[in-house]
């Protein structure tokens, strides 16, 4: 349960960085210290564990890093803090099922495959986001919607692979 704790503030710390170092590097300072603030209560609510903040931090974090690119910001900086920000939420879901395991279950095991298979999710998706700044190849929708496609079912098969595996 360390781990997972730990894994929640590294990232929680990565979103509001990330989304932060975006807006600074253009110089409005003014989001700069509301990034900041969002993230410190949103560390706040995780000391406190306030499971419920996780979503709202989310949906303000998703929507900065959606208003960065639409003002032309850096779209790898606001990627990185959308990311960041998913997997916060997730693990403070995580961390509230948890909380509720039984006595007998192996809290340990559970949280060390969640995070090795989300750690993999967002490792692909870093790297399916890093190739596609530096091709920028242009795309039809139909060519989208395959991609679309063939990583939901690529993903799919990934997981059920892992399941199939830790069995």
């Amino acid at each position: 349960m360390v781990t997972t704790r730990f894994a929640l503030f590294f990232c929680l710390l990565g979103a509001a960085l990330s989304l932060a170092w975006g807006y600074f590097d253009v110089g409005l300072q003014g989001a700069v210290r509301w990034l900041i603030g969002l993230g410190a209560l949103w560390a706040f609510a995780l000391v406190r564990r306030w499971s419920w903040f996780s979503a709202p931090g989310f949906f303000a974090s998703l929507a900065a890093a959606a208003a960065g690119l639409w003002l032309g910001l850096a779209p790898g900086w606001m990627l990185a803090g959308a990311l960041f920000a998913l997997l916060v939420w997730d693990l403070t879901d995580f961390e509230r099922r948890l909380r509720l395991a039984a006595e007998g279950d192996d809290v340990n095991g559970l949280a060390r495959v969640h995070l090795t298979r989300l750690s993999l999710v967002a490792l692909i998706g870093f790297a399916l986001a890093s190739i596609a700044m530096i091709v920028r190849v242009q795309f039809s929708f139909e060519w989208a919607a395959l991609m679309v496609l063939v990583a939901a079912l690529g993903l799919s098969q990934l997981i059920g692979w892992m399941r199939r595996g830790q069995r």
